[in-house]
């Protein structure tokens, strides 16, 4: 019985592999998604100098340099960036 069981549970694992796997050639070659799967948007997101995070603009601290804008994760990496310009001048 256990066999019996054990063998059911890998033939639905195969048979679930299988097709998956034939989905995925049909996506490809035809080049729309299946139907229940719909691409997300994507966001936005711009890096911090200093430390290399990436945030989203309306949740990071910006400063205006110039013309630029720089946007950061904490207000420790924009200290230590203000730091980092007032000892090069």
């Amino acid at each position: 019985m256990a066999r019996f069981i054990l063998l059911l549970i890998l033939v639905i694992i195969v048979g679930r592999a299988f097709w998956r796997l034939v989905d995925g050639v049909v996506e490809g070659a035809t080049g729309r998604r299946p139907s229940g799967r719909t691409p997300q948007p994507s966001v936005h997101m711009v890096r911090d100098p200093v430390c290399g995070t990436f945030v989203v603009p309306e949740r990071a601290i910006m400063l205006a340099n110039g013309r630029d804008q720089l946007y950061f994760c904490s207000a420790g990496c924009r200290d230590r960036y203000q730091a980092r310009r007032a000892s090069l001048a």
